[in-house]
């Protein structure tokens, strides 16, 4: 077991199975020392455990941990090319995605989902440069998508 996911054990989680593509594109695609990963849904088991819009049907709270599942499934995206999560040097961007209610301006929290649980993870190779975008909608009426990219070790 690595050391991220011994890590991750010791937080009570696991990596998850990779997300299988909903069309066509990767999960993650490796160039050079960069692992860039597809928009990852926050899919549990292949479901998303709750759909709709921010500030609507989903509160910000509940958002804030699909963000966490979507971090998680980022990993698992970024191990299925590089075989091992212990070559990660740092997350260089975190790019987030909330489908929101009209009058929904909590992105930013929402997305610390995401960037803490990274944090937690990868202690000072999990800080980066983050952006949380409002949409309309994601796919399959997910409430939230990330994306990340990191920078592996030489």
């Amino acid at each position: 077991m690595s050391a991220v996911e011994a890590r991750l054990a010791d937080l009570g989680l696991t990596l998850p199975e990779v997300v299988p593509p909903l069309a066509a594109y990767q999960p993650a695609v490796r160039s050079g020392q960069y692992v860039y990963t597809a928009g990852q849904l926050p899919m549990v088991d292949g479901q998303l455990p709750v759909t709709g819009k921010v500030g609507a049907e989903v509160t910000a709270e509940e958002a804030k941990d699909l963000a966490r599942t979507c971090a998680l499934n980022a990993l698992a995206a970024v191990k299925s090319v590089t075989g091992d999560l212990d070559l990660i040097g740092r997350v260089v961007k975190v790019t987030g995605f909330v489908a929101s209610a009209a009058d929904f301006t909590g992105q930013p929290g929402v997305l610390n989902g995401a960037s803490e649980l990274l944090g937690e993870v990868l202690g000072d190779k999990g800080v980066h440069a983050r952006s949380a975008v409002g949409v309309a909608v994601l796919p399959l009426d997910a409430p939230v998508e990330v994306e990340i990219l990191v920078e592996l070790l030489p």
